[in-house]
């Protein structure tokens, strides 16, 4: 990470920790396989969403470490995660983790196998302070990773976007055909062709592989789900637009909302920017 002052929660081994998180991910999968079993809600979320029994599982079994961490290493910092909303460890300390356990839900749901698991640490409350970024793709067992100024990997490889210009294809999230639809049609002419995949931190993360050219969402979207990628995307050279002002203006907070695109190129993010239906 960053030339930063020494910090047990800053200086943990994230990547450790959230790999850790995965393999016990993967047996609760294992053990839920069906949509007979996945499908049991409990409650609404912190985040305003319908909850999965199985995301508080999941969710469960983040804290798990997030405790350990905090008892074993006196490390102090602030979690911000979906389904528990903010809980301070220590006193909160100058460090916060942002958590999606599972971002994709209703695939997760129906067996579609495209979900992930999304963990950010910041030193400060707001996106440009995001540190660490986390997206691990349970449906290609495919590990998204960036430190901030030192690039960003995928399965420990460094990926680094070329200069491709165009917008062949884009990912669309937030599938509401309701909200989709006039942003498609802003959209018709300007790019070749729209792919979905049901999760915005796997989209967000297929920009900086270079898979996608860029992410368009006809939403307000929320920090669980955006802070972890939209720091893989800008380490892989993508660009990433939340909003009037900066990224240091977006808050991590769980109830702020914000607009976001990303894209390869600069002309690209303009265009999809212009296409863009709230915020």
């Amino acid at each position: 990470m960053n030339q930063l002052p020494p910090d047990p929660a800053l200086d943990a081994d994230w990547t450790g920790i959230c790999r850790r998180i995965v393999e016990e991910q993967k047996k609760l999968f294992a053990e839920f396989d069906t949509m007979k079993k996945r499908d049991n809600y409990e409650g609404i979320g912190e985040g305003g969403d319908h909850a999965l029994v199985l995301d508080r599982m999941c969710e469960d079994l983040v804290f798990t470490e997030l405790e350990n961490l905090a008892d074993s290493g006196a490390a102090a910092f602030t979690a911000i995660s979906e389904e528990r909303g903010t809980v301070t460890f220590n006193e909160g300390g100058n460090v916060w983790v942002v958590i999606d356990p599972i971002d994709g839900s209703l695939n997760f749901k129906r067996t579609i196998p495209r979900h992930s698991l999304s963990i950010a640490v910041a030193t400060a409350p707001n996106m440009a302070a995001v540190e660490f970024g986390y997206v691990y793709d349970f449906g290609t067992d495919e590990e998204f990773l960036a430190q901030s100024g030192e690039g960003a990997y995928l399965n420990e490889e460094r990926i680094q976007l070329e200069g491709r210009e165009g917008l062949e294809v884009v990912g669309v999230e937030g599938s509401d055909p309701a909200q989709l639809a006039p942003m498609l049609e802003k959209l018709a002419g300007k790019v070749y062709r729209v792919r979905c995949v049901g999760s915005l931190a796997i989209s967000i993360a297929s920009v900086a592989a270079g898979r996608f050219d860029g992410l368009a969402f006809p939403h307000l979207s929320r920090s669980v789900d955006v802070a972890a990628a939209q720091l893989i995307a800008r380490e892989a050279g993508a660009l990433v637009d939340l909003g009037d002002g900066g990224l240091s203006e977006v808050g991590l907070a769980l109830e702020e909302r914000f607009p976001v695109t990303v894209a390869a190129s600069g002309d690209g993010l303009d265009t999809l920017v212009s296409t863009r239906t709230v915020g």
